[in-house]
């Protein structure tokens, strides 16, 4: 069988940009913002390179998500694709005079992997409307340096490695079954 392919999301996922700094040093910088990591992403990502195939879909500029990726991602982590916001739908709400972003992941199927394969993680679940089986929401990443999501999403992911059809376990519901795990484990 062959490897799930998990879409990570940049901002309020695995980082937080502003243009203010936060009360602490930035980990890096990108244009006008300063950039945080998520505690625990870069364990996040090595541990899960390991067992998926990895790629980043984005509603961020082109520009602005390579600059991330390449601050974030090391060199030993081959990312399927990065994808910017060019790849992702625009809804707009004709009466609140709104848009914003889609992710369709028909796009994704195109490459070959198909949908039961894919994951996605995003603090969005928005972007997903078309796909909501596929997302495991995170909660937002607003620079908080005691975050623990990532670490709560490691205890989560094996527990899918094995699924048949990923789109049917209860992603939307992944805390309750986190919990579940480690009060076993306890």
């Amino acid at each position: 069988m062959s490897r799930q392919l998990l879409i990570l999301d940049l901002d309020e996922t695995l980082i937080h940009a502003v243009e203010q700094p936060l009360n602490r040093r930035e980990d890096f910088i990108v244009g006008p913002y300063y950039v945080y990591r998520r505690p625990h992403v870069d364990a996040f990502i090595r541990e899960v390179n390991r067992h998926f195939d990895l790629a980043v879909w984005t509603s961020s500029t082109a520009g602005y998500a390579d600059l991330v990726v390449e601050a974030l991602f090391p060199e030993s982590v081959e990312l399927k694709f990065v994808w910017d916001r060019k790849r992702c739908v625009t809804v707009e709400n004709l009466e609140t005079q709104t848009r914003h972003w889609v992710k369709d992941l028909k796009k994704v199927k195109r490459l070959g992997y198909p949908l039961d394969r894919i994951l996605v993680i995003d603090d969005t679940p928005q972007k997903l409307a078309r796909h909501e089986s596929n997302l495991i929401p995170v909660l937002p990443f607003e620079g908080s340096s005691d975050d623990e999501e990532l670490l709560h999403m490691l205890r989560y992911l094996p527990t899918l490695l094995w699924a048949v059809d990923v789109r049917r376990r209860k992603l939307l519901n992944w805390r309750t079954e986190v919990q579940v795990v480690t009060q076993a484990g306890s």
